[in-house]
């Protein structure tokens, strides 16, 4: 075949990928045979050449240059892919994906094929590989401080969720404590860690297979982790209600007892964010996330779901520390080369931007029946189980469940050591969506996608690096990491220097006891009682608040700024408590609506 040299990125992308973008209703077919396969090769700078010369070696043809990504298209054996991507002079390898029919599967409600499924995004970011080379995420724990997570099936098995402490307003209520009756946590967890294929069962690499998992079954719901196991600190309450002094809480409580008797946290998921008005070198929530960093605890965080504004990072992945995840579209193909950043994703700016980002539009995971997003989402259900979602949210617990996956490969790896792997194997991102192809809206290393697209090979480990110095102080306030989020018992806001006990709010006492990882006694934090004490099996104890006015409130009618649900976006919509990232429950977006007592105004 004839190599066809052309300049112009809308030509010669589209003419490699072979299909049309924005087709994420369609379904991809996947390369799975022993003879040639075609892919999309991207070359690590300076290292054309090299790495064309590399491919032709192996026995592969090149078919066309792409100058604009340095790389090219071209088939190779099937059987020499792993050569290829282990060359020094290969960046990344992508399989050139084609468009067929969809088919959906009765048992899931919805084509595995599709790029929003968790079949499709374990394929795009490399944890299918992960998983045929036998690492899954055992024996790595994942700390989900969210707004609980309910063991739907998918998450029941036996020891694949644990209950820390319930620090929401649900915890009053013994039906809701730990539960999942918002909706937010559980679609989470399922994303990391969910799984219908039961641990036992994994014997080897699946027969019906080419070099892959047993978790490849496209017949099941499988998140990017499903060894690991999910650590359920819950602070959001079942309208999504959460103060930043229950966040911080939280996040102390995790360092604490990360390595309690049969506990490993190694991930803390932060898919949730603040618009804080100060320097994260004061923000006391930025403060508490960099503790975690440093006491071992990869800390991955949603950049945020207001990309339309001029807003920095969301609090706190505007931490330099933590990994700042945005969300990407993959567009409907398996290669992540024709990907895009979607207009929601928020990209901070050249002072801070995002680290890398992962798939994080329409994303198929776990739902919770009656809950609060059952209930008030008419659309974007799937099947008699999930729930499509949009957001930094998904695309963070999807950089979560990767964390998982290479800590089990490399359980000594320090966190500054996780973060460098992640943005040293990102693949590029040149779209952002809604601009001309032609104008290259974003570059390589822009603030919009970071590093670029997240990836994993089982063939490259993690290297030793030395660690980042953080800068943060946590002297600033509570108010100031707030922003404009606030809770409400329906008559007043809380606010101020006090947490959600009335507690007065010293920041240079908490700073100290944050640091020296001493916050809590049993289960009291900061004077007040917020838990109880200790482990009942796989359970941390609860206990009935009783010393604070604001128990038994509802607690609703905060600000939920530019959150998106299914179909709509409720930008400046008042709802409820700290925001959760989620940017949509499938579908378009609503603007400029507002919700007040219980009408439209």
């Amino acid at each position: 075949m004839s190599r066809a040299r052309n300049s112009t990125l809308l030509v010669a992308l589209t003419a490699a990928l072979a299909v049309p973008f924005g087709s994420a209703d369609k379904a991809i077919v996947r390369a799975e045979t022993s003879e040639s396969v075609g892919v999309i090769v991207l070359a690590r700078p300076s290292a054309l050449g090299a790495a064309e010369r590399t491919l032709q070696t192996l026995g592969g043809e090149i078919t066309r240059d792409l100058p604009i990504v340095g790389g090219f298209s071209a088939t190779i054996g099937a059987d020499r892919l792993d050569d290829l991507r282990v060359s020094s002079s290969v960046l990344a390898v992508s399989l050139d994906a084609t468009v067929a029919p969809t088919a959906v599967d009765p048992n899931l409600g919805y084509d595995p094929a599709e790029t929003s499924s968790m079949s499709a995004i374990t394929q795009i970011v490399g944890a299918q590989n992960m998983w045929a080379a036998g690492y899954t995420g055992a024996g790595i724990d994942i700390a989900v401080i969210d707004t609980g997570v309910s063991q739907v099936p998918g998450l029941n098995t036996v020891g694949k969720v644990i209950d820390g402490p319930d620090l929401s307003f649900d915890s009053i209520e013994p039906t809701l404590v730990n539960r999942d009756a918002f909706g937010h946590g559980t679609h989470m967890a399922g994303i990391m860690a969910g799984s219908d294929v039961a641990s036992g069962t994994i014997v080897g690499k699946c027969a019906t297979c080419l070099n892959k998992s047993a978790y490849s079954d496209t017949t099941k719901f499988v998140g990017v982790a499903p060894g690991a196991r999910i650590v359920n600190v819950k602070v959001g309450a079942f309208d999504g209600a959460a103060d930043v002094s229950q966040v911080i809480a939280a996040i102390d409580w995790v360092v604490q007892h990360r390595r309690d008797p049969g506990i490993n946290i190694r991930v803390l998921n932060l898919s949730f964010g603040t618009d804080s008005v100060q320097s994260a070198s004061l923000d006391p929530l930025v403060f508490a996330a960099e503790q975690a960093w440093k006491a071992g605890i990869v800390v991955v965080a949603a950049a945020g779901n207001d990309g339309l504004g001029t807003r920095t990072l969301a609090n706190p992945a505007l931490s330099p520390a933590v990994i700042a995840v945005g969300a990407s579209d993959p567009r409907g193909t398996l290669s992540v080369l024709d990907d895009s950043v979607p207009r929601f994703s928020q990209h901070g700016d050249s002072a801070r931007g995002v680290d890398i980002v992962a798939p994080g539009v329409s994303v198929l995971s776990l739902r919770v029946p009656g809950s609060f997003v059952d209930q008030n989402v008419t659309t974007g259900k799937v099947g008699s189980r999930f729930q499509r979602a949009s957001g930094t949210s998904q695309a963070t617990a999807v950089v979560s469940g990767m964390v998982a996956l290479l800590l089990s490969q490399n359980p000594t790896a320090t966190p500054d050591a996780v973060k460098a792997y992640l943005k040293a194997n990102a693949q590029p991102v040149l779209l952002l969506e809604g601009k001309d192809l032609s104008t290259f809206a974003l570059r390589v290393n822009d603030w919009y996608s970071g590093s670029g697209s997240a990836t994993l090979e089982p063939q490259r480990k993690v290297a030793v690096v030395a660690p980042v110095a953080t800068k943060g102080t946590g002297l600033g306030t509570l108010e100031g990491a707030r922003g404009t989020y606030h809770v409400s018992n329906g008559v007043t806001e809380l606010s101020g220097e006090k947490d959600i006990f009335g507690s007065p709010w010293v920041a240079a006492t908490m700073a100290t006891q944050t640091a020296a990882q001493t916050t809590w006694v049993g289960g009291i934090w900061n004077g007040a009682r917020w838990s109880g004490d200790s482990w009942s099996g796989a359970r941390w104890s609860s206990v009935l608040w009783t010393n604070t006015d604001w128990s038994g409130a509802r607690w609703s009618g905060a600000r939920w700024s530019a959150m998106i649900w299914d179909g709509a976006r409720w930008s400046g919509a008042r709802w409820s408590g700290a925001r959760w990232s989620a940017g949509t429950w499938s579908g378009a977006r609503w603007s400029g609506a507002r919700w007040s007592d219980s009408s439209w105004s």
